[in-house]
This record gives C-alpha cells, sequence and structure tokens, in this order.
C-alpha cells in the first residue's frame, strides 16, 4: 500500500533534504514550506523550554508528510495499516492525516524513535498525557499558521509562551473550543487533553 506512494524516491538521511524531495514528488511544494516554517519553529521553542533540537526538526518535518494519501484514500489506507479509526475521523477523514504521517515515517523514513513519532501523531489535536515535545510540534503546527495572515490567537499564544508551554498550549485549545460550532467535528483528544491542562 506505501510502495505506491513512493516511487523512485532514496533517502539522503537528510531529513531537511528528504521531506522537501518526497512531497516535491507529488506535487505538495506548499505542505513542503509549512512543514520546514514548522521544523523552525519547533526547535526555537526547544531552546525556550529545554528540548532535544534533532527530535523536534524530525517532527516538524514529518508531521503532515501523508498529505500525499488523498483525503477520499486516507481511511482504507488506515485499515489496511491496522489504525484505528475513530468515528470523528470517519467523519472528517482529513483529521486522521497525523496518524497516516506515523506510518510514513516508520515505513519510508525509517524513524523509530518513540518521541518523534508521538509528537507528529497528535500534532492536529494533542492529546492526554502529552510530552513536552508533544506539545511543542503541537504549538509549533498551529503558529505556523499556513492559511495566509495571520493566526486569530498569534497574540495570546505568544504572550502566554512567556509564561509556559501549558499556558501557551491552553490559549490555542481555549480558543478551538470556544470556536468548536465553526470546526467540522470535535476530536476526543482535543477534549481529554484540554481537560487535562484545566485541571
Amino acid at each position: 500500500m506505501l510502495e505506491k506512494h513512493i516511487g523512485e524516491f532514496n533517502l539522503t538521511g537528510q531529513i531537511a533534504e528528504d521531506v522537501p524531495r518526497f512531497l516535491a514528488l507529488f506535487g505538495h511544494h506548499k505542505t513542503a514550506e509549512h512543514c520546514a516554517t514548522v521544523a523552525a519553529k519547533a526547535i526555537e521553542l526547544t531552546t525556550i523550554f529545554e528540548d532535544n533540537p534533532c527530535k523536534a526538526e524530525q517532527a516538524g518535518y514529518l508531521h503532515d508528510i501523508s498529505v500525499v494519501i488523498p483525503n477520499d484514500k486516507k481511511i482504507n489506507f488506515a485499515r489496511r495499516q491496522l489504525v484505528e479509526v475513530l468515528t470523528e475521523e470517519l467523519k472528517h477523514p482529513m483529521i486522521i492525516h497525523q496518524k497516516l504521517s506515523v506510518v510514513i515515517a516508520k515505513e519510508i523514513f525509517a524513524v523509530s524513535d518513540m518521541e518523534v513519532l508521538s509528537a507528529i501523531g497528535c500534532h492536529t489535536t494533542l492529546k492526554a498525557g502529552a510530552t513536552r515535545l508533544d506539545k511543542i510540534v503541537f504549538l509549533a503546527d498551529k503558529i505556523a499558521w499556513d492559511q495566509g495572515g495571520n493566526p486569530p490567537y498569534e497574540n495570546k499564544v505568544t504572550e502566554a509562551l512567556e509564561e509556559s508551554l501549558d499556558a501557551a498550549v491552553l490559549v490555542y485549545l481555549n480558543y478551538l473550543w470556544e470556536t468548536r460550532s465553526q470546526i467540522q467535528i470535535i476530536h476526543p483528544w482535543f477534549v481529554e487533553a484540554r481537560e487535562e491542562l484545566l485541571q
């Protein structure tokens, strides 16, 4: 199943080279730019919150790598790879891309570090019991907004970063909760992550 997404791709071992080349094979140049921006922001956050910049860079570059799988094929792909599919993901298949990026990171990019895979696997929704690296990559993805203009929560998140990583994460989760009527589904991982931080 994965082979049809590989083409003639060969790893160099340099994540900053390999990911853009892989995404370019499928015409996803904009995603490649976003991934580079997320990786840079994640590295920056590790200098503030004392985490591993190499792991943050890996996760940042690979977090959206499953964009190469079309949304209408994501659920079938997940099932063939024995990835758990939640009801909410069935309703809105795009959101399962975080789990599918883990599969591609492992199978194509030979990533075995469980911390990196965890950060990739919850970068959209976060999750309860999130590690510091999970939160760094999650927040880097939200700060590196790829929708044009500046994110509406940017100033509050930036201010909260001066307090703590958790404070900044909670600002974004609260923003999402307050605007939940405008989003297609409420993922349970997001709800659980927010409840845990509120406690």
